[in-house]
């Protein structure tokens, strides 16, 4: 199977998902615009436009500078919040409500986002804060409250999450 790149490698995941596909195309426009300066300050009204669009109008916060892998699925997406610094791997999938970010620091300011594996796939609801590695082919149950590692090839789930293996 052939991965396209660009700004429709995520189309077919988000088969069905017209949302998903709007925002993602979105994303990989304002992702690769931001790569350079130049582009930055000539698109800058473009760049305002996406924070409106996205983020207050359909309530996805999922900054331009997030790395995302291809075939990234929104399903659902409401009440989305992606840090900055989070990094997903190829196939993964997030459902509404979902919080992914860094949290602070003992010594002040705050840690590292989360760093995602590929095929990982985040239940409604779940909470995956800190400084944390999610391994290769990770379901994160709904609701779950995820603050540790996850090993592949396991599931998460509760709060504070346990995992089992898949």
């Amino acid at each position: 199977m052939q991965v396209r790149y660009g700004l429709f490698q995520d189309w077919r995941a988000n088969r069905g998902n017209p949302k998903g596909r709007l925002v993602m195309i979105w994303f990989r426009t304002m992702h690769l615009l931001r790569r350079s300066l130049v582009t930055f300050i000539l698109f800058l009204p473009i760049f305002i436009l996406y924070r409106l669009m996205v983020e207050w109008m359909l309530c996805i916060e999922l900054p331009w500078k997030t790395r995302i892998g291809p075939g990234f699925r929104i399903d659902h997406g409401q009440a989305l919040v992606i840090n900055d610094g989070t990094v997903f791997g190829a196939n993964c999938t997030v459902r509404n409500s979902t919080t992914i970010g860094n949290k602070r620091a003992k010594e002040g300011g705050y840690t590292r986002a989360p760093i995602f594996g590929d095929r990982v796939d985040i239940g409604a609801n779940a909470v995956i804060i800190g400084p944390i590695t999610i391994g290769d082919d990770v379901a994160i149950g709904a609701a779950a409250v995820v603050l540790r590692d996850v090993p592949a090839g396991h599931v998460a789930i509760g709060n504070p999450a346990r995992f089992t293996p898949r």
